[in-house]
């Protein structure tokens, strides 16, 4: 009976937050539209000004970065006959954890079509909802490195991409604008280059970051990765997440015969790869909480030399400097947390915002117009997992995986935002809002006691302070 409850009440009251969220959602679309009515006056602007310049320029766009984002959008931008110069500090595929549809081809990319979650000896299966697209629409997990080194094959064939080799060491500036940038070519000599805009997308670790953005990063715990061989995962065609105690642990195919796993660990307890530590770390406490079926194959893949490679987890604000002639996108702008999958959706998803939205101007030679159109890429590109001390966390585990359990629209709306099908910020408020709902609803049963009262006020609490900052660093 109390089951019953908890799906009859979470469903209501589920509907009743959709329905504020698609009111919300409708006024905020509709002053979004009337703030895009200005793009063709501003066209005819930025086409006067091309008349009253005095040096001709041979690039439109200068990209800083060839991975998945770099290459994609210079791509896309020479589609659509602008000249791009691309430069790529390293032009090997890399080695790295995590229109164009066929890069994914040749390179052994697996079919990817959702998530078996565990906890606690249970398990939930969480589909992306494909129902409606054609049947080769699902998701792909492979090699990174492969796919990356497609993509800027895939750019080089054009004739007006220039895909260069060399390392970005600062931008050109004057007058607060950017007017290109320094770099050294492959043989060393320093070298400048000049386009009206220049697209930052070199990943987490750009040097450019902090001329353009908000220099604060934290970096509250690292990712361990590591291939398994030969093995096979519980579900085909299913990653596998497991909320395990200390750390989350993600697997997923990356070719026809090998799986990635990854395993979350605090900075604070992060142990040494050189001495050991962290081959016994996973030994004695995460390989205990793998499915049965992949124990083996974990336990060989700890042993391989070089096999274990670890990468930070950064949490960094999505707040630009205005700065004109200048763009920040994909990792370098704001880092997606590895265990989401979420990184490579949203570099993608920038490089079809930018495109868009550059587009309907045939000019790029007035920064300053530019610049304020191109505030609207900010404007639309809009930790609950780890293991804690804290049993209110412990809640929150509780009700994120209870509430995929109802299944149906609730487990289908945040399989869709997780998956990048449904990228609206409001569905994803709407389901963490849910959520915490569901979470206090569960807490309160049989009835609210004293004690189950408070529990539910420090879930409300803790959930507030997950979503709130988020909704505020966001805009």
């Amino acid at each position: 009976m109390a089951e019953h409850y908890k799906v009859g009440a979470a469903s209501v009251i589920a509907r009743l937050v959709e329905l504020v969220f698609w009111y919300y959602n409708s006024l905020v679309r509709l002053w979004g539209l009337k703030k895009q009515k200005t793009p063709a006056s501003m066209e005819e602007y930025c086409v006067n000004k091309h008349g009253d310049r005095e040096a001709v320029e041979t690039t439109d766009i200068i990209i800083v970065g060839a991975g998945v984002a770099g290459a994609a959008l210079a791509y896309s931008l020479g589609k659509d006959g602008r000249r791009v110069h691309v430069i790529e500090r390293d032009m090997n595929a890399p080695r790295r954890i995590a229109g164009l549809e066929d890069c994914v081809d040749e390179i052994d990319a697996q079919k990817f079509l959702g998530y078996v979650l565990y906890k606690d000896g249970n398990s939930i299966t969480v589909s992306f909802p494909l129902d409606k697209f054609p049947s080769d629409v699902a998701g792909r997990s492979f090699h990174n490195g492969r796919f990356v080194q497609k993509l800027r094959e895939k750019a080089a064939s054009l004739q007006n991409v220039s895909l260069e080799q060399g390392t970005v060491t600062s931008l050109i500036e004057e007058n607060e604008t950017v007017k290109g940038v320094h770099y050294k070519d492959k043989t060393g000599r320093l070298m400048t280059a000049h386009a009206p805009l220049t697209v930052v997308c070199d990943g987490c670790f750009s040097n450019l970051r902090r001329s353009l953005c908000n220099p604060e990063v934290d970096v509250p715990s690292y990712f361990v990765g590591f291939r398994l061989t030969d093995c096979k995962l519980p579900k085909e065609n299913y990653g596998a997440v497991i909320l395990a105690d200390p750390s989350p642990i993600l697997l997923y195919n990356i070719s026809s015969t090998e799986v990635r796993c990854m395993v979350d660990i605090p900075s604070r307890n992060l142990p040494s790869v050189s001495d050991g530590e962290m081959a016994h770390y996973l030994r004695t406490l995460v390989a205990p909480k793998v499915p049965p079926e992949l124990y083996t194959a974990f336990m060989s893949a700890i042993e391989k030399k070089d096999n274990i490679r670890v990468v930070p987890s950064k949490i960094m604000a999505a707040a630009p400097n205005p700065i004109h002639g200048a763009l920040l996108i994909g990792d370098a702008f704001n880092m997606r947390h590895p265990l989401t999958g979420g990184g490579m959706t949203v570099a993608l998803s920038d490089v079809v915002l930018l495109r868009d939205l550059l587009r309907p101007l045939r000019d790029l030679f007035d920064p300053y117009a530019i610049s304020k159109y191109l505030e609207s890429f900010y404007t639309l590109r809009k930790k609950v997992f780890r293991a804690s001390s804290d049993p209110t966390m412990e809640d929150m585990q509780q009700a994120y995986f209870g509430y995929l359990g109802l299944g149906g629209a609730l487990s289908n709306g945040v399989s869709a935002v997780l998956s990048g099908l449904c990228p609206r910020p409001s569905s994803l408020a709407f389901h963490f809002v849910a959520m915490t709902i569901y979470g206090v609803g569960r807490l309160l049963l049989p009835f609210p006691s004293p004690k189950r009262l408070w529990n539910g006020a420090k879930l409300l609490w803790v959930a507030s302070s997950i979503l709130f900052p988020f909704i505020w660093s966001k805009g």
